[in-house]
């Protein structure tokens, strides 16, 4: 009796091994429920009003180049008061590579108060245009 069960439940996880990657190379790829979870907590944490979860929830979601993040990042990048936090956001924007993003880190080093932000977006901006693209 047990060696009939051991041999039902082996087979049946033969089988899913051998039928779960035919299924998923037929669908688009999904994210993983964990993957989203951690995508919105990082997005909640850019709004927070601790400046080191905001901080490395604007990193972190350049990392992922998460598309639900733009934004918010864009939000980051206009009103940020912390300085780190507005180079974070340019930083992960460019990442991410969405052109609204694109936009708003360029337009970052042009009319941003601070010297700083406005110099590393512009760097940020020049590392995404290709070559040629710009005229002065």
């Amino acid at each position: 009796m047990r060696s009939k069960f051991f041999s039902i439940i082996l087979f049946a996880v033969f089988f899913a091994a051998i039928i779960s990657p035919a299924v998923s190379a037929n669908n688009a790829p999904k994210k993983s429920l964990s993957y989203r979870q951690a995508e919105l907590n990082y997005i909640n944490g850019v709004e927070s009003d601790n400046a080191g979860l905001r901080l490395s929830s604007t990193l972190f979601l350049g990392e992922m180049k998460s598309d639900e993040a733009v934004i918010p990042l864009m939000k980051v990048l206009k009103s940020c008061d912390d300085e780190a936090c507005r180079i974070a956001a340019a930083l992960s924007l460019t990442k991410i590579g969405d052109s609204r993003g694109i936009y708003a880190v360029k337009k970052a080093a042009i009319f941003d108060e601070s010297p700083r932000v406005r110099d590393l977006c512009w760097k940020f901006y020049m590392s995404t245009v290709k070559e040629g693209a710009v005229r002065f």
